[in-house]
């Protein structure tokens, strides 16, 4: 077949996440996988033993946003930040600023004048 040292780099799929620095640790990137939460190359994996390598495209829940990312190297350790942002490439779609996204309304909480002003009248009802 081919030489080994001319195939691209694999690596687990839970040590990946933790190498890119997209979990905390590395047993909680293998809960996300296990739990079906995560699709490589747009196919669902529950398996974190699953293996990755360069141009495989991951798609994620991370807080409260799907991240889609395509790896471009392995890693070989968990690294500074800045050395985690160069094993992949952030396809992420960008968040909605048309206005369709839940907001809170400006003011807080209402005054007691506020709300007694929102509560109907009291009295006789109108005729």
């Amino acid at each position: 077949m081919g030489d080994p040292a001319e195939e691209p780099a694999r690596i687990r799929l839970d040590k990946w996440l933790y190498f890119a620095r997209f979990f905390k640790t590395r047993a909680l990137a293998a809960k996300v996988v296990t739990a079906g939460q995560v699709r490589v190359n747009a196919t669902r994996v529950s398996k974190s033993s699953r293996s990755v390598g360069p141009g495989d495209v991951l798609t994620f829940p991370q807080a409260r946003k799907v991240r889609v990312v395509r790896i471009r190297a392995a890693g070989e350790r968990r690294g500074p930040a800045p050395e985690a942002q160069t094993l992949y490439e952030d396809l992420s779609p960008e968040p909605r600023r048309d206005g369709t996204e839940p907001r809170r309304e400006a003011g807080g909480r209402p005054t007691k004048k506020a709300r007694r002003n929102m509560l109907p009248k009291s009295g006789p009802p109108l005729e």
